[in-house]
């Protein structure tokens, strides 16, 4: 046999060189030019299938060189980008420069971080970037956790400890067969997590307890307190509470140091999820509810969100570590991976649902280096002014009506002036024209919103969570709105009058 193989996937080192020096200058075009480009194509599924080809697999292949510049040709012109600056759409934010090199000298290595024996320094790492973020928004720094996808896997994860943690039998051994009614309390404006979590854990969807929320759509403790009460009178088993640091449609902080009260009093477990707003606790001037994050039993939070990390890049955070290993670690004898040593090893398949695990914490841990707390600390709170700013805008302008503002998402929606009522069929015409007014700005291309439903209201939802963005891009928005406004309410008169 000859003892030269003919590696088809290989790259030479020098060739490598050449190409990956290509392909950052490529990137470094297409960054620079983001501003100039519309931030949506438009196109429609089809479109983007006839672009990519119908064909079958390739019986041979091609050269890198051909193949990056292609894709990346690809890959420029026909993306949704959520890092230019008049993206205001899903809480998606800019990916920082320093992430993308991170995962692609990540990918080079390629750690498994599922143990430390597979992933020495990496294990580490991420252990470190961990308890930094810990630090970031008042947690306890000797807290367990773990680097996941994003927010629902890092809910699912926090979600499983309490189960866990709670029922009162070896719920991993005996399961829930035993009949009780559990229940599981959140506010109405909870992200849909908690109904996955639910039916994929065992549960199923009817031992949630939603609690209505307020005029400010944050959860009303009054009625979680009787709602629990009722339960207990009944016999049910609650089990653990759910509290909003920033919900998806407004950025709504429930009450989360009233809540904390509420599980101490019932020894229930207290989670939160701060996969959205979480990071703003790291600010000066955070409120009373953001620094109680610090009294929850589990909290998720998002790098991906607000710490404009690439995807993929969620972070659980339980308060006791031992949690965590009771609620996922197994040992087989074919996993040696010395958890016997005079210094226990970090071995993060016994933290989570993984096994094998990419090293997904290495872009969050050297933006935190080059950027600082303090750096953070200004990026989120211009932000938050930016969505501020937009509020105060939108409010001068006749033509728009505001409804929330809060952390760095401000929501309105368009009014026109040649109307004034308050009944039901107004009310139903404003939410088809703003679902064509949404619709059109997307197409568009120079801006990106996304939308909220507040009190039956179709509203226009913008989230800043993007560090190109600035006031000129603001400032913007609500004249695009108003003009495309104007433009669909006239359309929809025209065909009323036929």
């Amino acid at each position: 046999m000859n003892p030269k193989r003919n590696v088809p996937i290989e790259i030479p080192p020098e060739d490598f060189r050449v190409i990956g020096h290509q392909l950052v200058d490529n990137i470094a075009d297409f960054l620079a030019s983001l501003p100039s480009k519309r931030v949506n194509p438009g196109e429609s599924p089809g479109e983007v299938r006839e672009i990519i080809g119908n064909t079958t697999l390739p019986m041979h292949g091609i050269h890198p060189k051909q193949l990056l510049d292609e894709t990346a040709k690809l890959l420029f012109d026909h993306s949704l980008f959520n890092g230019h600056p008049s993206f205001f759409g899903y809480i998606t934010s800019s990916a920082a420069p320093i992430g993308a090199l991170g995962d692609f000298l990540a990918s080079a290595v390629n750690p498994n971080v599922g143990s430390f024996q597979l992933s020495p320094v990496a294990t580490e790492i991420e252990a470190q970037t961990v308890r930094w973020i810990a630090e970031m928004i008042g947690y306890p720094t000797d807290c367990g956790g773990l680097f996941v996808s994003g927010g629902n896997m890092a809910n699912f994860v926090c979600f499983l400890a309490g189960r866990r943690a709670k029922i009162p039998w070896d719920i991993r051994k005996e399961g829930l067969h035993k009949g009780k009614n559990f229940h599981v309390y959140c506010s109405t404006e909870t992200h849909t997590w908690i109904n996955k979590a639910a039916d994929l854990f065992g549960f199923g969807t009817d031992v949630i307890r939603w609690i209505p929320a307020n005029q400010q759509l944050h959860m009303d403790v009054t009625l979680l307190r009787k709602q629990i009460h009722d339960d207990i009178a009944q016999g049910d088993l609650p089990l653990m509470v759910v509290g909003t640091a920033g919900s998806v449609s407004t950025g709504a902080i429930d009450p989360l140091r009233e809540i904390a009260e509420v599980c101490r009093m019932h020894k229930l477990w207290f989670h939160i999820d701060g996969a959205y707003g979480g990071f703003a606790a790291v600010l000066p001037d955070a409120s009373e509810d953001l620094k109680a994050l610090s009294l929850a039993d589990s909290v998720a939070v998002d790098p991906h969100k607000w710490l404009y990390a690439p995807l993929e890049a969620g972070c659980a955070l339980v308060r006791e570590k031992q949690m965590l290993l009771d609620a996922f670690s197994f040992r087989p004898p074919y996993y040696r991976f010395g958890h016997d040593a005079a210094e226990p090893p970090t071995n993060f398949f016994e933290y989570g649902l993984q096994n094998s695990r990419g090293f997904r914490a290495l872009k969050v841990w050297l933006a935190l280096r080059h950027v600082g707390r303090k750096g953070y600390e200004q990026m989120i709170a211009d932000d938050i002014a930016l969505a501020r700013e937009l509020y105060r805008v939108v409010t001068q302008t006749p033509e728009l009506e505001v409804f929330t503002q809060e952390l760095s998402i401000t929501t309105f929606r368009y009014r026109p002036i040649d109307m004034h009522s308050s009944n039901n069929e107004y009310e139903q015409y404003l939410n088809q024209l703003n679902e064509e007014v949404l619709k059109r700005v997307q197409d568009i291309g120079e801006a990106y919103l996304s939308n909220a439903v507040i009190h039956g209201a179709f509203v226009l939802r913008a989230c800043v969570v993007n560090f190109r963005t600035t006031t000129k891009e603001i400032h913007a928005l609500p004249e695009l709105v108003v003009q495309i406004g104007k433009e669909v309410h006239q359309e929809m008169k025209e065909k009323q009058s036929v």
